[in-house]
């Protein structure tokens, strides 16, 4: 029998600082230790040639118990819809209308950070608790669960 394999979930992106920022708040996560020898990222990434400092970017479960988050500069944008998707699960647990309010609270804050709201799923049991579609702020679609 093999081990249990971790994860990375990396994301193809234009502003990997500024992506990494977003899903830090979204899922309380925190940026990993910078490598030794420096205080922090922005130190280590002042030694870096200029083109190269917001190339890449990285964001962790602060009890390392959730995959690691990974964001690579690339030249082109997003063509269409994501195939794989992250769902942000906001109400676990809940039901009905007390469901929709939690999530419709956290899908306001996230709006604050620069998400936007797609579209909103009505409960719809037994297949469907109901749900909200949305779109970080480079237009990677997420749901709110």
């Amino acid at each position: 029998m093999s081990a249990v394999k971790q994860v990375q979930i990396t994301f193809d992106c234009a502003d990997p600082r500024a992506l990494s920022l977003f899903w830090c708040e979204v899922l309380g996560y925190v940026f990993p230790a910078p490598p030794p020898g420096f205080e922090s990222w922005d130190a280590f990434s002042e030694t870096l040639p200029e083109a190269q400092r917001n190339s890449a970017s990285a964001c962790v479960d602060p009890d390392g118990v959730g995959p690691r988050l990974f964001f690579q500069q690339v030249p082109e944008g997003k063509a269409a819809k994501n195939r794989v998707h992250l769902d942000v699960r906001a109400a676990p647990g809940l039901v009905g209308d007390d469901r929709m309010t939690a999530l419709e609270a956290e899908c306001e804050r996230l709006v604050a950070l620069g998400a936007s709201r797609q579209r909103r799923f009505e409960p719809d049991p037994p297949m469907s608790n109901g749900f909200v579609v949305m779109q970080d702020p480079e237009g990677n679609e997420f749901c709110l669960d």
